[in-house]
């Protein structure tokens, strides 16, 4: 009975003493590893300067340089309508034709009216040259042809008016009246817009006044187009600020040959200022970004370490930034240029740690990247 008892306490302690010695041999080998740390691989770049040029970005809105919604001007019956939705038209192009019997039939009424009253003007005035009648007879007929003039110019005007004609070159949109409906003074037919060139009309605070002036470029980026950079200047700045946003508008002319541009569209836009700024610039990645100060970590050779080579290691250096670019960041203060700056994963590093540099691993940075995912 004893020895069955005993041999599961031997059992117990030898398992025992051999986790023991397996934890003991773990922990030493960390010990180990924690007084030699293996070197953390990083990618560097070398901080250098660099000439940006000087801009003021915004949001803005295409605006057609002319876009109406072609309206009924009288009421009448639609007996024509002489477009397709969605095609370009003329100034002067027929768009929709209103009945227009009665004016016609009164239209030629008028003329024959204008024709007597012609030949009662002229015959009075053969006869006032004879002396044969007298002034007042002779301005009757003149007054009498003058109305019936008017009276034909009249019901001409309102055939026009009836006849609804395309006031400018543009892009037409969809058709909002039928053939046979009964349109009133108002009524919406179509969108009729011109498309090239086009406005870009956005907003500046009124700080940014003096920087700006008319022949500038803008460059526009729309995410319908977000593998072009399009190209206006500036054409009209308002001469008065709003006094609710203390903003100025400003107004840039695109052109916009292949129609791609409509008005009504979100975009963004980049004014050019003729100054550039000389920069120390660094890749945003570099940067380890904290509540109390932004730093970067600079690489250096260890002075401590006899061998040859010596080993890497890096320094936190606080920075102070400025303005930012693509992928790259202005360091305004704390860094000086030609110093080595660890790229990519700051994030895991700390003061005084040895790395090892390997910039086969080391991404593209971009002043203007081109994101395909986005």
């Amino acid at each position: 009975m004893k020895k069955k008892i005993i041999i599961p306490i031997i059992g117990l302690v030898v398992l025992t003493g051999v986790l023991g010695g397996i934890k003991g041999l773990q922990i030493s080998r960390m010990i180990a590893q924690k007084k030699q740390p293996l070197p953390e691989t990083v990618t560097t770049v070398v901080a250098h300067t660099e000439n940006w040029e000087s801009v003021l970005t915004s949001v803005a809105s295409l605006v057609a340089v002319q876009g109406v919604m072609v309206s009924a001007e009288m009421t009448g019956k639609v007996v024509q309508i002489a477009f397709e939705p969605g095609t370009m038209v003329q100034a002067g192009d027929l768009l929709v034709q209103q009945d227009i019997a009665a004016e016609t039939a009164q239209l030629r009424s008028a003329e024959a009216t204008v024709a007597l009253t012609k030949i009662t003007l002229e015959r009075a005035r053969k006869l006032f040259t004879q002396k044969t009648s007298s002034q007042s007879e002779y301005d009757n007929a003149d007054a009498q042809y003058k109305q019936a003039i008017a009276q034909a110019d009249n019901m001409r005007a309102l055939i026009a008016k009836k006849t609804i004609r395309a006031p400018f070159t543009g892009a037409l949109g969809i058709r909002l009246v039928n053939l046979g409906q009964i349109l009133s003074s108002g009524n919406a037919i179509v969108s009729l817009q011109a498309l090239d060139p086009i406005f870009v009309n956005f907003s500046l605070p009124q700080q940014q006044l003096a920087r700006i002036r008319t022949g500038l470029t803008v460059r526009v980026k729309t995410d319908a187009l977000p593998d072009q950079d399009i190209e206006g200047t500036i054409t009209a700045i308002n001469p008065q600020v709003e006094t609710a946003t203390r903003n100025i508008m400003v107004q840039v002319t695109v052109k916009n040959t292949r129609h791609r541009l409509r008005p009504g569209m979100f975009v963004s836009v980049t004014v050019v200022l003729p100054e550039q700024n000389t920069v120390l610039a660094i890749p945003a990645t570099a940067v380890l970004n904290a509540p109390y100060s932004d730093s970067v970590f600079i690489v250096e050779d260890d002075k401590n370490d006899k061998n040859s080579p010596p080993a890497r290691v890096v320094r936190q250096q606080f920075v102070r930034l400025g303005m930012r670019r693509g992928d790259f960041a202005a360091v305004i203060a704390g860094l000086k240029e030609g110093e080595t700056v660890v790229s990519t994963g700051v994030f895991k590093l700390r003061n005084g740690q040895a790395v090892a540099v390997d910039n086969t691993l080391a991404p593209e940075f971009k002043i203007a990247p081109t994101p395909k995912d986005t």
